[in-house]
């Protein structure tokens, strides 16, 4: 198992990750309500180009990820979920410090939505 080097390895997880996310009884039904089946290779493809920036520092990704959450009623658990099946994803293909550095800042962005998000909730209430 090798780390990750390229938006190659990006594209593996990627696919893989959300794979999971599809399939998943909490994660799934939320990620339909906002990617309708036939718009699932698009949001592929602007993942792979936010890894690509996130870990390589390409100027691949343009936009807000932030603003596409706003009013999903999502709580602790549904980031925890998504945070283990990102680890669980990272962990079954590769190894090494890029690998750990991914799953760090998939834990960071996971953190911070959970509370902007539940900021914006407060605030709206």
């Amino acid at each position: 198992m090798g780390d990750i080097r390229s938006i190659s390895e990006i594209k593996i997880f990627v696919d893989h990750f959300y794979e999971k996310i599809q399939k998943d009884d909490l994660l799934g039904p939320v990620f339909a309500l906002r990617i309708a089946e036939r718009d699932w290779p698009q949001h592929l493809e602007k993942m792979y180009r936010f890894w690509n920036t996130v870990l390589f520092f390409q100027k691949d990704y343009r936009g807000n990820p932030f603003a596409k959450h706003i009013g999903l009623h999502v709580q602790n658990d549904h980031f925890r979920r998504w945070v283990y099946l990102f680890r669980e994803t990272i962990d079954d293909h590769f190894s090494g410090p890029k690998a750990e550095e991914t799953k760090q800042r998939a834990e960071s962005i996971a953190m911070v939505f959970n509370a902007r998000l539940s900021g914006a909730s407060n605030e709206v209430h």
